[in-house]
């Protein structure tokens, strides 16, 4: 069955950096469109970032740009999300996405179960 496993969430303080992981099975991976999404409680879920299986696009929200930058490995089905320069209201729940076109909407075919990152001093 498809599966999107997070991983690397955590504490971290100002400023600091984390590196999460999103490793896929299930699907043919290789044709799918990625994207980090993120929910802080009380708050719709948003985009954090989207990219283009054909390499026909990378989207990031505008808060994030500069800081954060997602890459993908297609021989170990992995996508990751290196975050840098982290800020308090960058505090949510993250979840990696998987969908056959590109959309910055999170209406996602497949979605992980999310891995908690605080930034907090």
């Amino acid at each position: 069955q498809v599966q999107l496993v997070e991983s690397g969430g955590g504490l971290v303080q100002p400023e600091g950096s984390l590196r999460l992981s999103c490793a896929a099975s299930g699907f043919t991976f290789v044709y799918y469109s990625l994207g980090w999404f993120r929910q802080a409680p009380g708050k719709e879920r948003e985009h954090v970032v989207v990219a283009s299986w054909s390499g026909g696009g990378t989207y990031y929200r505008d808060s994030v740009k500069g800081r954060l930058t997602i890459s993908r490995d297609n021989d170990k089905k992995t996508v990751y999300l290196q975050m840098n320069s982290l800020k308090p209201e960058d505090t949510a729940v993250y979840y990696c996405a998987a969908h056959r076109f590109l959309t910055t909407d999170p209406i996602y075919e497949y979605w992980g179960q999310g891995t908690q990152v605080t930034v907090s001093s």
